[in-house]
């Protein structure tokens, strides 16, 4: 596991949720960047699952797909 690569994952994250409004009402930073953890198969990393609640909608999801290729690509 890269730190970095772990850290600019967060970092983007964070992008996401300061420039989504209403997930700022929803819950707090941590919890939602806990909401994607990266787990490992054969030394690499795995797309996280999108969680059921809060129910995102289209545009976070493809960002947070762009923002996990963009860190660990």
């Amino acid at each position: 596991m890269d730190a970095h690569q772990m850290r600019l994952f967060e970092f983007k994250l964070e992008e996401i949720y300061n420039r989504t409004e209403w997930l700022q009402y929803e819950l707090p930073l941590q919890k939602f960047i806990a909401l994607f953890p990266i787990e490992y198969k054969d030394d690499m990393p795995q797309r996280p699952e999108m969680p059921e609640e809060p129910d995102l909608d289209r545009d976070t999801k493809l960002a947070i797909l762009v923002a996990f290729r963009e860190a660990f690509s």
